[in-house]
């Protein structure tokens, strides 16, 4: 089984949107997904990554890119929505869509990358725990508007 990974396109949302869906729990429709793609498809710092199995979704992360003008933070990047659908887990493929992921952000200028994942994902942490990422001491908060 080859995966490849690749940018993501407009024909790939309805992939991407189903599989996040279905790892995350989440109910977006096709509707607002394709409003939101065509609304930020020009801007390079919004990344959709994919990996796929013979046309088939079965792998994806999303990187955001953020420049800062502060030195020490300088440029870095975002990750969420990483996710591999339940009967490819296990292989690697995560393990291989975070080089991807890393590959961008290496050549976009970041310093690092970090990751946001929902509590309940508890074997995906182990993952990215063995990548190299570390938990910060710190809160992700977050306020409606």
């Amino acid at each position: 089984m080859e995966v490849r990974f690749r940018l993501a396109n407009s024909n790939d949302l309805e992939g991407i949107i189903a599989l996040c869906n279905e790892c995350f729990e989440e109910n977006t429709s096709m509707e607002y997904a394709k409003k939101i793609y065509e609304e930020t498809k020009n801007d390079k710092n919004q990344i959709y990554l994919v990996g796929d199995v013979d046309g088939k979704i079965i792998a994806h992360a999303k990187i955001t890119i953020i420049p800062t003008i502060y030195e020490k933070m300088n440029t870095y990047a975002i990750l969420n929505h990483v996710c591999v659908k339940k009967e490819y887990r296990r292989l690697n493929i995560a393990t291989h869509m975070l080089d991807a992921c890393s590959m961008i952000c290496k050549k976009r200028g970041c310093v690092c990358m970090e990751l946001w994942s929902m509590n309940f994902r508890v074997p995906a942490h182990e993952c990215y725990k063995h990548y190299g990422f570390v938990v910060n001491d710190a809160k992700f908060f977050s306020k409606d508007l």
